[in-house]
């Protein structure tokens, strides 16, 4: 269990280094003319990732959750293929990615990286992790409980996101637009 401590430990201090490069990234994007969605939903999503480690920890020290090999070992394998694709999506984005729906308005949509080939990978990779890492040391109803709001949350998460890029979309087919006919008249 002290191995199992740790990982959620070394997630835990992920976390943290997402939430330094999301506050950079922030004031940037700010800077930049950037527009803040879903302000409402979001201390509910820092509470429901709080709480998946938290629950991982404790169902494990509370229940006496062992660890078994052939569902573990395999968990571990997804968590840290999770934590690349996770990665991978920071990279992608630069500047533009973020804990918050922030967006620039007049600033196209990222399609290369992981976003080819998914709409939203981020969140595939929450929803894999918030099964994966409970999993490792069996802790099943974290798992469940994680799956359960982590799915509300982004029905919600995903709706707000997705109208404000559609929004910052329009804005920058506008200025196309406007561009065009700067060229054609002037």
């Amino acid at each position: 269990m002290i191995w199992y401590t740790l990982l959620i430990g070394a997630v835990a201090v992920e976390r943290l280094a997402e939430l330094a490069v999301a506050r950079r990234n922030r004031c940037w994007s700010l800077a930049h003319g950037a527009i803040e969605a879903g302000q409402r939903h979001y201390p509910a999503m820092v509470l429901l990732h709080t709480g998946l480690l938290a629950g991982c920890l404790a169902e494990v020290w509370a229940a006496g959750r062992s660890f078994v090999p052939f569902v573990g070992w395999p968990m571990l394998a997804v968590v840290i293929a999770a934590q690349g694709l996770r990665w991978w999506c920071i990279a992608t984005l630069g500047r533009r990615w973020n804990t918050r729906v922030i967006v620039i308005p007049g600033m196209a949509l990222v399609t290369n990286g992981p976003y080819r080939w998914l709409r939203h990978p981020n969140y595939a990779a929450v929803a894999v992790e918030g099964v994966a890492l409970p999993l490792v040391h069996s802790a099943w109803m974290t798992a469940v409980a994680f799956t359960v709001c982590n799915t509300a949350l982004l029905t919600v998460r995903i709706h707000c996101e997705d109208a404000a890029l559609a929004s910052a979309s329009a804005s920058a087919s506008a200025s196309a637009r406007a561009a065009r006919i700067d060229r054609v008249t002037g």
